[in-house]
């Protein structure tokens, strides 16, 4: 089946059957088809050019899940925009995309500047939300577009236009098409051995079990545990976004076998010290979106007696390229901690030398390249190294390296030796201009709970663990690192730390 096929399919298995919580309520999968259903009605009908680019006001509710699912099932593009910035920012993203349509809930649609932008534009504006009477999709009263003129347009057999997390740099958007999401999810079930990898010929089912899903929809591990679950039939518990207590109640509710973490979100429930019974139903924590600390995993696997599974990913793949699984955790868990695992079905791997693209030895650092369904070789931004039994290491960035003074140094080796302080809950490391020595590395510290440590002493650290061009030419310590909102910690944001008139460090 094809991604708009499967999904149709799984919104009439039981209409009445519930589908998503949020707030307390559940969703039906007939109020959840009555969004979607709206939504691809209205994009047919609206006399854009097919595939319609479509934008979606991505905010963590059961109506945007919905109204997601209608563009797809009209085979439009879902053009992600952020309901995390500022007002004037999001107005300001509809004036530079332009999209023919615009849909979002209510309360997204009542924010100053939003609504005036799209009239100002032209746009197609439509309101989706579910209540008692079921879902909705309907234009706001007076709209009469589309009529934005230079409209944009989509890009045939555009899934999503994915929003990056806006760690290095300003966020962009990615391309992801059909094929790319039908592969991943594809990938994922035979990774993750789910019913409809073990028997890919018999009629979706609706799935047991609850998948809690925490990260924001605009953003890639958001929107693709969304679709991974439309897709099993399984039912999702909707955070509008990770808070401790709130998670844990639902883990407490629903009795998860599997649960998902992203490293900052695992490291705040382990700092919570929550009752280790909470996670007797927890058979594996999967973390992905960035570097997992090996010692933060072993910790919390000892306390909770759970298998912790990083994973890797990256949005022009849409979604996962390698991992664990239980077994593997089993038979290789202890020698091999901080490998971020082995290939998902469907993935192949190697590492190759930035400069000559040759393939370099087993176990020697390389640019990593990723060849989904053997199509071509994709180069991706990350340094890796994959050894002798196919485990792939993530050894950082490519594109946030610092030259300093002709040496590259490498923000994660930096935030690494910091996050080994005991004192040192996170770190955030970014380059500055000088004049002198071309950048230099500076960081950002968030200290843990209680702990105290004065910038002289975490610079001494650093002189220990690193080589002398490593460590930070300042080093602030500050009460809340900036972060995005999938919970990485922000590189623009940090480097605005130094910009501030009171940074001394």
């Amino acid at each position: 089946m094809s991604l708009s096929e499967r999904i149709a399919t799984v919104l009439a298995i039981d209409p009445s059957a519930d589908a998503v919580e949020h707030d307390g309520r559940w969703t039906t999968w007939a109020q959840l088809a009555g969004v979607a259903e709206g939504v691809r009605d209205l994009v047919t009908g609206s006399g854009v050019r097919a595939p319609a680019a479509v934008g979606v006001l991505m905010a963590n509710q059961p109506s945007v899940i919905g109204a997601t699912l209608g563009v797809l099932l009209a085979e439009g593009c879902v053009v992600t925009l952020s309901p995390h910035q500022g007002d004037a920012g999001l107005a300001g993203d509809l004036r530079d995309l332009r999209p023919p349509i615009v849909v979002g809930p209510a309360d997204q649609w009542e924010r100053p500047g939003v609504r005036a932008a799209a009239a100002e534009l032209g746009v197609l504006a439509v309101v989706v939300g579910t209540d008692a009477a079921g879902g909705r999709a309907e234009v706001l009263a007076g709209e009469e577009g589309p009529t934005v003129t230079d409209p944009r347009e989509a890009e045939p057999g555009v899934a999503v236009e994915m929003l990056t997390s806006g760690t290095t740099g300003p966020p962009k958007r990615v391309p992801l098409h059909y094929a790319a999401f039908e592969k991943t999810i594809d990938a994922a079930q035979r990774h993750y051995r789910t019913q409809a990898a073990e028997d890919p010929d018999a009629s979706p089912r609706l799935a047991s079990g609850v998948a809690l899903v925490a990260s924001p929809l605009v953003h890639m591990s958001g929107i693709f545990r969304v679709l991974l679950n439309v897709c099993e039939g399984r039912r999702i518990a909707l955070l509008d976004r990770f808070r401790v207590e709130p998670w844990a109640d639902l883990v407490a509710r629903h009795r998860p076998k599997a649960v998902s973490l992203v490293p900052t979100a695992l490291r705040m429930v382990y700092d919570a010290d929550l009752d280790p019974e909470l996670f007797a139903s927890v058979k594996v924590v999967t973390s992905g979106s960035a570097a997992l600390d090996p010692e933060l995993q072993q910790r919390f696997e000892e306390r909770y007696g759970v298998a912790v599974l990083p994973s890797y990913g990256a949005t022009e793949f849409a979604g996962g390229v390698a991992g664990w699984t239980l077994p593997l955790h089993q038979e290789w868990g202890e020698r091999k901690r901080g490998s971020v695992g082995r290939p998902q079905p469907g993935r192949e791997v190697r590492t190759v030398d930035l400069d000559t693209g040759a393939e370099v030895a087993t176990g020697a650092p390389g640019v990593l390249e990723v060849r989904v369904a053997s199509g071509e070789w994709v180069r991706t931004t990350d340094r890796a190294r994959i050894d002798a039994d196919g485990f792939v290491w993530i050894d950082g960035r490519l594109d946030d390296a610092i030259l300093r003074g002709g040496f590259k140094v490498f923000p994660k080796e930096v935030a690494d030796a910091l996050r080994s302080h005991p004192a040192v809950l996170d770190a955030g490391v970014v380059g500055l201009p000088d004049e002198r020595l071309g950048s230099v590395p500076v960081a950002a510290v968030e200290l843990r709970s209680g702990a105290e440590a004065t910038v002289d002493e975490l610079l001494a650290h650093c002189a220990d663990h690193l080589t002398r061009y490593q460590v930070p030419a300042r080093l602030l310590v500050v009460d809340a690192l900036p972060r995005t909102p999938s919970m990485k910690v922000s590189g623009p944001g940090v480097s605005a730390l130094f910009q501030a008139p009171d940074a001394d460090g």
